[in-house]
């Protein structure tokens, strides 16, 4: 058995410690129909293939692969967007393959989303003060008074003024509103956020300060995170396991410290040397 099956083996037989995934997947796959081909046989592209993984209490699972590798769809089936074509999708230890309205309302609660561009995930005609209390409202959590309480506390969380409570997204940079929607999606108190390349949209000078932030939540309240990006040192900074994804597959997997000193797969080492600096300290002095 290769070393990436016996990884793999690993997250099928659960945590050894006896702590129970937030979330596995076992053996998910995910087909899409393009419009290409004949009506009754239309062409199929296997986004996901065969992918096991699961997401520890605390725990930052890094997923990496350039665009189309099948990244973004296997986060859309771990928060519900996406249905997978087979296998199965546990939450916390229940299958929830095909989730009930009552199951989604639960998920819902526990594991957020922060995407990749804050303008469009951001409604632009809500204040930040009603973008932070519509989740709470959603899902009936607390009065008015403690509502009130914590959406003071996110911002504080996040690292803004509270001056911007009564801003619209518009009327802020694009680091303050991925700040107001990291708060956001935290507004639930949740188990686990799924960030989704966060900070690909943001200027370079302001994409150190949100994984920062990110890594002080990720501290300061025990959250686990799944990472998703193209960036495999940015992946590298703030990742505990990696997974490296390529055509929907697997290809890699391991702590941050086994995937870089220790590449097995050829690809995992074309994106390194994408990075020389990391393969070689000595030049990036």
């Amino acid at each position: 058995m290769s070393e990436l099956e016996t990884n793999a083996a690993e997250s099928v037989a659960g945590a050894a410690d006896g702590q129970t995934p937030i979330i596995f997947l076992d053996d998910v796959r995910v087909t899409f129909k393009t419009r290409t081909g004949s009506i009754l046989h239309p062409n199929k592209v296997q986004a996901v293939r065969g992918l096991t993984l699961k997401l520890m209490p605390g725990q930052t699972l890094g997923i990496v692969g350039e665009s189309g590798c099948g990244k973004s769809t296997t986060a859309n089936v771990m928060c519900g967007l996406q249905q997978p074509t087979s296998g199965k999708v546990y939450f916390k230890g229940e299958d929830v393959t095909k989730r009930s309205a009552a199951q989604r309302r639960l998920i819902g609660r526990v594991i957020s989303v922060v995407f990749q561009d804050p303008a469009t995930a951001l409604n632009a005609r809500m204040t930040v003060h009603d973008q932070l209390i519509d989740p709470m409202l959603v899902h009936k959590v607390g009065d008015k008074a403690s509502r009130e309480k914590r959406i003071h506390e996110l911002i504080e969380m996040v690292g803004l003024p509270e001056s911007v409570l009564d801003a619209l997204p518009g009327q802020m940079s694009g680091g303050q509103r991925q700040r107001v929607a990291i708060a956001r999606a935290l507004s639930l108190e949740p188990d686990a956020i799924i960030a989704d390349e966060p900070t690909s949209a943001l200027d370079v000078s302001v994409r150190a300060q949100i994984l920062n932030l990110l890594m002080d939540l990720k501290r300061n309240l025990g959250l686990s995170m799944v990472f998703i990006s193209h960036d495999i040192q940015t992946v590298r900074y703030i990742s505990d396991e990696i997974i490296v994804m390529n055509a929907g597959e697997a290809v890699e997997r391991g702590t941050a410290k086994e995937v870089f000193e220790n590449p097995k797969d050829d690809y995992t080492r074309l994106l390194l040397g994408a990075a020389p600096s990391l393969l070689h300290p000595d030049l990036g002095k």
